[in-house]
């Protein structure tokens, strides 16, 4: 089973940045679309960027130009810079992987993505 492990989470001033990473330590991250989704307390699950198995990458609209995810294939990295955070991004942030390789832009809906992580907290507060 392919297991995935967040981390890079804390507490963050409005305006700060933090980077999230998620590797695996069984699977090559590379052959799988993954993507980071987060969950605020009370709200559902919003995706919220991902990168295909080649370089192709989907961003939701709120992190739009704030967010950055990328890929180190050395290391089995993926990697999300967040600058510019705000309150609402206050959430647990999760890395998912799909079995699913899509042709076109990767999806932000989490049915389309078969294993997490556990995730990791993220505050942004003053």
């Amino acid at each position: 089973q392919l297991q995935l492990v967040e981390s890079g989470g804390g507490l963050v001033q409005p305006g700060g940045s933090l980077r999230l990473s998620c590797t695996s330590s069984a699977f090559t991250l590379n052959n799988y679309p993954i993507a980071w989704f987060r969950q605020a307390p009370g709200k559902e699950r919003e995706g919220v960027s991902c990168l295909s198995s080649g370089t192709q990458t989907n961003y939701a609209g709120s992190v739009e130009g704030r967010f950055t995810i990328s890929r180190d294939s050395d290391k089995n990295m993926i990697y999300l810079q967040m600058n510019s955070l705000k309150p609402e991004d206050t959430a647990v942030y999760y890395c998912a992987a799909s079995l699913v390789t899509y042709p076109a832009t990767c999806p932000l809906t989490a049915r389309n993505y078969d294993y997490w992580g556990q995730g990791t907290q993220v505050n942004v507060a003053s």
